[in-house]
């Protein structure tokens, strides 16, 4: 007489909460995937470096001269607002990129694995932060052959770079929110760009804000923009910089403590 046993069916594993250490490792391994793929889509390098220039030509050579009276004077007036603008902007391809991501199902396969959840979101942000700081030597590199000059010092130069890539770190949440919420890579551009927009040209980046009426001047006052635009002239061509510096680090904790949770609730939700 044979006995015929029935194995109960094994529970399923459940990974141990990730440490620390191995968040870090996986977020850089992720970070490291979204850096690769530029070998695959040379495009988005080219599109990285093609358009801070396209904008640095045009608003020096057709509105500078209306502006300050020659292209020179506007030039060294506006590559350090130009990079606040440039940094800014191009949070939307963040948005845009981990949208796609979880419409292509990249992150259902993510969430089979036993990692972080943070993991991914920090991982393309802090690779975009990475594209970031190329696009700022290009910028500057580029600003330097048409006859811009830091004023300050080498030490100032990295600073504002320091200070750019903490602004966009902290901002770049606020992105990744858009990007999770909304239902398509068209939706995202749409959010990001409205939202980007008017920050941008309502502050003193491009423009002295003392020209604005007085409205719109006072707006200009608290606008997060023009107080990182305000921080990195003042680094690299003299100026005022501890204010604004610290207005800048300020307002970039707080989007970090606003949007950071709701954007790692939002993904546990998506995904």
């Amino acid at each position: 007489m044979t006995a015929m046993t029935t194995a109960a069916p094994a529970a399923p594993l459940r990974a141990g909460r990730v440490g620390p250490v191995a968040t870090l490792r996986q977020t850089m391994t992720l970070a490291w995937r979204s850096l690769v793929q530029i070998k695959h889509n040379p495009w988005e390098l080219l599109d990285l470096s093609i358009q801070p220039i396209m904008f640095l030509l045009l608003f020096t050579y057709v509105f500078g001269g209306a502006i300050a009276g020659s292209t020179g004077d506007y030039l060294q007036f506006a590559l350090p607002g130009l990079l606040v603008q440039n940094a800014l902007f191009y949070t939307l391809s963040t948005a845009i990129g981990l949208n796609t991501d979880i419409s292509k199902g990249v992150f259902d396969r993510l969430r089979s694995l036993p990692i972080a959840r943070t993991a991914p979101l920090s991982g393309r942000v802090i690779a975009d932060t990475v594209k970031q700081v190329w696009a700022f030597a290009l910028l500057v590199g580029f600003g330097m052959v048409l006859g811009f000059r830091v004023e300050t010092s080498v030490f100032g130069l990295l600073g504002a770079l320091a200070l750019l890539v903490v602004v966009s770190l902290a901002m770049s949440w606020m992105s990744v929110l858009i990007g999770l919420r909304a239902s398509s890579p068209e939706k995202v551009q749409m959010i990001t760009f409205s939202t980007m927009m008017p920050l941008t040209f309502t502050s003193s980046a491009l423009v002295p804000a003392q020209t604005f009426p007085d409205w719109l001047k006072a707006w200009s006052g608290v606008n997060p923009v023009t107080h990182l635009a305000d921080a990195i002239r003042g680094l690299m061509i003299g100026g005022e910089v501890a204010h604004p510096t610290l207005a800048s680090l300020l307002w970039s904790a707080g989007f970090a403590v606003v949007f950071a949770p709701l954007a790692i609730r939002a993904f546990r939700g998506r995904v």
